[in-house]
Protein backbone atom coordinates (compact mmCIF):
# COMPACT_ATOMS: atom_id res chain seq x y z
CA UNK A 1 0.00 0.00 0.00
CA UNK A 2 1.48 3.76 -0.72
CA UNK A 3 2.53 5.73 1.79
CA UNK A 4 0.75 8.73 2.66
CA UNK A 5 2.24 12.39 2.52
CA UNK A 6 3.16 13.66 6.18
CA UNK A 7 0.25 16.84 6.82
CA UNK A 8 1.02 19.55 8.56
CA UNK A 9 -2.25 21.29 10.53
CA UNK A 10 -2.32 24.48 11.16
CA UNK A 11 -4.54 27.37 12.19
CA UNK A 12 -4.83 29.51 8.97
CA UNK A 13 -2.67 32.62 9.82
CA UNK A 14 -1.43 31.61 12.95
CA UNK A 15 0.54 28.43 11.18
CA UNK A 16 1.44 30.89 8.11
CA UNK A 17 3.41 33.23 10.31
CA UNK A 18 5.09 30.82 12.93
CA UNK A 19 8.98 30.87 11.46
CA UNK A 20 10.23 27.90 12.33
CA UNK A 21 8.23 26.01 10.31
CA UNK A 22 10.02 27.45 7.17
CA UNK A 23 13.65 27.05 8.31
CA UNK A 24 14.62 25.14 5.08
CA UNK A 25 11.49 26.80 2.45
CA UNK A 26 12.90 24.30 0.07
CA UNK A 27 13.03 20.78 1.70
CA UNK A 28 9.80 20.40 2.25
CA UNK A 29 8.99 20.43 -1.91
CA UNK A 30 11.90 18.23 -2.57
CA UNK A 31 10.11 15.60 -0.50
CA UNK A 32 6.97 16.35 -2.41
CA UNK A 33 8.99 16.15 -6.08
CA UNK A 34 10.16 12.92 -4.50
CA UNK A 35 6.62 11.30 -3.57
CA UNK A 36 5.31 12.53 -6.89
CA UNK A 37 7.75 11.06 -8.63
CA UNK A 38 7.41 7.63 -7.01
CA UNK A 39 3.76 7.98 -7.98
CA UNK A 40 4.45 8.72 -11.61
CA UNK A 41 7.76 7.84 -12.49
CA UNK A 42 8.09 3.34 -13.02
CA UNK A 43 11.47 4.03 -12.52
CA UNK A 44 11.87 5.63 -9.61
CA UNK A 45 13.30 3.03 -7.79
CA UNK A 46 16.45 2.70 -9.92
CA UNK A 47 18.29 5.28 -7.77
CA UNK A 48 18.27 2.66 -5.41
CA UNK A 49 21.36 0.58 -4.89
CA UNK A 50 20.50 -3.59 -6.13
CA UNK A 51 17.71 -2.55 -7.88
CA UNK A 52 17.67 -2.71 -11.79
CA UNK A 53 17.00 0.04 -14.34
CA UNK A 54 15.42 0.19 -17.28
CA UNK A 55 17.35 2.80 -19.55
CA UNK A 56 14.81 4.83 -22.07
CA UNK A 57 15.33 2.97 -25.78
CA UNK A 58 14.32 4.16 -29.30
CA UNK A 59 12.94 0.99 -31.44
CA UNK A 60 13.23 1.95 -35.33
CA UNK A 61 12.19 -0.25 -38.11
CA UNK A 62 13.58 0.02 -41.46
CA UNK A 63 13.54 -1.47 -44.57
CA UNK A 64 16.30 -3.59 -44.03
CA UNK A 65 17.04 -3.56 -39.71
CA UNK A 66 15.13 -2.96 -36.85
CA UNK A 67 17.66 -0.46 -34.79
CA UNK A 68 17.89 0.21 -31.20
CA UNK A 69 19.08 3.25 -29.44
CA UNK A 70 19.79 3.28 -25.70
CA UNK A 71 20.71 6.19 -23.52
CA UNK A 72 23.52 4.98 -21.56
CA UNK A 73 25.52 7.59 -20.49
CA UNK A 74 28.46 7.02 -18.67
CA UNK A 75 28.36 3.36 -19.32
CA UNK A 76 31.98 2.05 -20.41
CA UNK A 77 31.45 -0.23 -23.47
CA UNK A 78 32.69 -2.86 -21.63
CA UNK A 79 30.01 -2.77 -19.08
CA UNK A 80 27.43 -3.57 -21.59
CA UNK A 81 26.59 -6.73 -22.72
CA UNK A 82 24.34 -7.59 -25.82
CA UNK A 83 22.41 -10.64 -26.79
CA UNK A 84 19.87 -12.30 -28.91
CA UNK A 85 17.88 -14.93 -27.15
CA UNK A 86 14.80 -16.29 -29.41
CA UNK A 87 13.00 -13.29 -30.69
CA UNK A 88 14.52 -11.05 -28.00
CA UNK A 89 16.97 -8.76 -27.86
CA UNK A 90 18.76 -8.45 -24.10
CA UNK A 91 20.73 -5.86 -22.98
CA UNK A 92 22.06 -5.49 -20.17
CA UNK A 93 25.17 -4.10 -18.04
CA UNK A 94 26.01 -1.81 -15.17
CA UNK A 95 26.69 1.71 -14.27
CA UNK A 96 28.98 1.94 -11.57
CA UNK A 97 29.20 4.68 -9.10
CA UNK A 98 32.00 6.72 -8.81
CA UNK A 99 33.87 7.24 -5.38
CA UNK A 100 32.86 10.33 -3.54
CA UNK A 101 34.81 12.36 -1.70
CA UNK A 102 32.73 15.13 0.29
CA UNK A 103 29.25 14.28 1.31
CA UNK A 104 26.48 13.28 -0.64
CA UNK A 105 23.34 15.70 0.13
CA UNK A 106 21.43 13.83 -2.96
CA UNK A 107 21.85 11.30 -5.42
CA UNK A 108 19.42 11.29 -8.36
CA UNK A 109 21.53 10.02 -11.26
CA UNK A 110 20.92 5.86 -11.39
CA UNK A 111 23.74 3.73 -10.77
CA UNK A 112 23.82 -0.10 -10.85
CA UNK A 113 22.73 -2.66 -13.10
CA UNK A 114 20.72 -2.40 -15.78
CA UNK A 115 18.43 -4.22 -18.42
CA UNK A 116 16.35 -4.17 -21.69
CA UNK A 117 14.55 -6.70 -23.01
CA UNK A 118 12.67 -5.91 -26.59
CA UNK A 119 10.92 -8.16 -28.74
CA UNK A 120 12.05 -9.09 -32.14
CA UNK A 121 8.75 -8.28 -34.39
CA UNK A 122 10.00 -10.46 -37.40
CA UNK A 123 12.48 -12.85 -38.01
CA UNK A 124 16.28 -11.26 -37.77
CA UNK A 125 20.07 -12.18 -38.98
CA UNK A 126 21.30 -12.46 -35.68
CA UNK A 127 25.20 -13.33 -37.13
CA UNK A 128 25.20 -9.67 -38.54
CA UNK A 129 23.87 -7.87 -35.69
CA UNK A 130 26.06 -4.72 -34.78
CA UNK A 131 26.10 -2.38 -31.84
CA UNK A 132 28.16 0.63 -31.23
CA UNK A 133 28.66 3.08 -28.81
CA UNK A 134 28.88 6.84 -29.00
CA UNK A 135 28.10 9.75 -27.09
CA UNK A 136 26.89 8.05 -24.53
CA UNK A 137 23.89 6.42 -26.84
CA UNK A 138 24.72 2.44 -27.75
CA UNK A 139 22.68 1.83 -31.28
CA UNK A 140 22.24 -2.20 -32.21
CA UNK A 141 21.31 -2.70 -35.53
CA UNK A 142 19.95 -6.10 -36.08
CA UNK A 143 19.26 -6.61 -40.08
CA UNK A 144 15.96 -9.07 -40.85
CA UNK A 145 16.62 -12.10 -42.48
CA UNK A 146 15.54 -12.21 -46.08
CA UNK A 147 12.86 -13.87 -45.73
CA UNK A 148 11.35 -11.20 -43.77
CA UNK A 149 12.36 -7.99 -45.68
CA UNK A 150 9.15 -7.22 -47.64
CA UNK A 151 9.53 -6.50 -51.22
CA UNK A 152 7.21 -5.05 -53.96
CA UNK A 153 5.75 -7.52 -56.22
CA UNK A 154 4.93 -6.44 -59.56
CA UNK A 155 0.96 -6.65 -60.77
CA UNK A 156 0.74 -8.73 -64.45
Amino acid sequence: MAERMPVRRGEGREWAGRPDMWQEPFRELEEIWDRMGQLFDPGWATTRPGVAWQPMVDVEETENAYVFEVDLPGVRREDIAVEVRGHELWITGELKDKEHTGVLRRKMRRTGSFSFRGTLPGEVDADKIEANLADGVLSVKVPKAEVSKSRRIEIK
